[in-house]
């Protein structure tokens, strides 16, 4: 794979580890902010709400920026939200903070999605995809633990100052590593914007995309509540947290690296086998989130299934929207965060239920079912009809 593709996955990494972090701050936020942890979830919905609107906005503006350019800038108004974000004392400021974050990592990500594309094959996207959602997966294996750790020992405001810090090298990257352009040699041959704009009409495109969309809102679901249900419902203590964490972590870079292999060529056969265990394995883990060694094992598998499917969604996105090169990036980046946004909003209407903490968990089973729903009839349809499903 293509050097430049890796300083791209650099920054995805910065990127990550503040998406992912607040999974283990939120009881320290919502304290020191004076709000419930339930309160406090909704920054991450915030941050995927600035992911859903500004991955197509922000792709259609830098259409016309140069691509190194657009991604040093980025890259620097990510860090300077985290800096405003690391001193507020207000709960507002922060929420605003999260959206304005959000929407440069909607811009970074629908240009790098972009570019990840352009420097392999044709036939590659799946790997190169893999490459870069690898700065992701090791956000949550070593950046979401750190920022949970630092978070423990000095509080949640260091997290988002780490943050700020590691979008520095991320950007010098991207400036060494990403040649410069000019606007009219990388525009020659895409279409015009009305033309990519009206691949949102095709039904295929849009029924990778709500599948990309529930698989995620299950993932974010879980995820995000997770360290209420290590401190509640498991009964350890918070220093556990980041083991849970990287655990995940672990698992969803092994998912993503066996997607790799499998989603340009095999998607059906990820979704036919990941879809259900991935459906059996959040009631699981509601069950028996008591115990210890049972819940780390399945939090692994969890990470792993989830990321493997969500993966490969992405990819499928990008193929199906092919006839869209300048906004392909933007759609997939849209699509799994309306997961991400509704996913959480959704396990919060469940902590208030008599299932309490493992309400997410529940409510990720139930999306997995859903989609499988979806999805299952019209594999079996084009199995049938002889036809590649994709």
């Amino acid at each position: 794979m293509p050097f430049p593709l890796y300083l791209l996955a650099m920054a995805v990494f910065a990127m990550g580890t503040s998406e992912f972090m607040l999974a283990g701050l939120l009881p320290d936020i919502a304290s020191d902010l004076d709000v419930t942890v339930g309160t406090a979830g909704v920054l991450t919905s915030a941050f995927a709400v600035g992911m859903i609107v500004g991955a197509p906005l922000v792709a259609v503006l830098a259409r016309n920026w140069p691509r190194r350019s657009s991604l040093l800038g980025f890259i620097l108004t990510f860090a300077t939200a985290h800096a405003v974000g690391a001193v507020t004392t207000s709960f507002a400021i922060l929420f605003a903070t999260r959206v304005v974050a959000a929407l440069a990592n909607a811009g970074f990500l629908a240009v790098a999605l972009t570019a990840a594309g352009t420097l392999v094959p044709p036939d590659k996207k799946g790997r190169a995809l893999a490459v870069l959602l690898s700065g992701t997966t090791v956000a949550t294996i070593a950046g979401v633990p750190g920022g949970s750790l630092l978070g423990t020992w000095l509080g949640w405001r260091a997290a988002f100052w780490a943050v700020a810090a590691l979008c520095l090298p991320a950007a010098a990257g991207v400036l060494k590593g990403i040649a410069a352009g000019r606007v009219k040699d990388e525009a020659a041959d895409r279409p015009a914007l009305r033309a990519e704009l009206a691949q949102l009409a095709r039904p295929r495109l849009v029924l990778v995309m709500l599948l990309g969309s529930l698989v995620n809102a299950a993932t974010f679901a879980s995820f995000t509540f997770l360290a209420p249900v290590v401190t509640g419902t498991a009964g350890l203590g918070d220093w556990w947290v980041p083991l849970v964490l990287v655990l995940f972590g672990a698992g969803s870079f092994v998912g993503v690296t066996i997607a790799g292999r499998l989603s340009d060529q095999r998607p059906a056969l990820v979704i036919a086998v990941g879809g259900p265990l991935l459906l059996i394995g959040w009631p699981a883990l509601a069950v028996l989130a008591d115990q210890p060694v049972p819940l780390f094992a399945l939090v692994f598998v969890q990470g792993a299934l989830s990321f493997a499917l969500g993966s490969t969604l992405i990819t499928r996105v990008l193929y199906e929207a092919a006839g869209a090169p300048a906004m392909a990036g933007s759609y997939a980046t849209a699509a799994l965060n309306v997961g991400a946004a509704l996913g959480p909003l959704i396990a919060a209407t469940t902590l208030s239920t008599e299932v309490g903490v493992l309400g997410p968990l529940w409510a990720s089973g139930l999306l997995v079912a859903l989609a499988l729903l979806i999805a299952f009839p019209l594999l079996t349809e084009w199995k049938k009809q002889r036809l590649r499903p994709w």
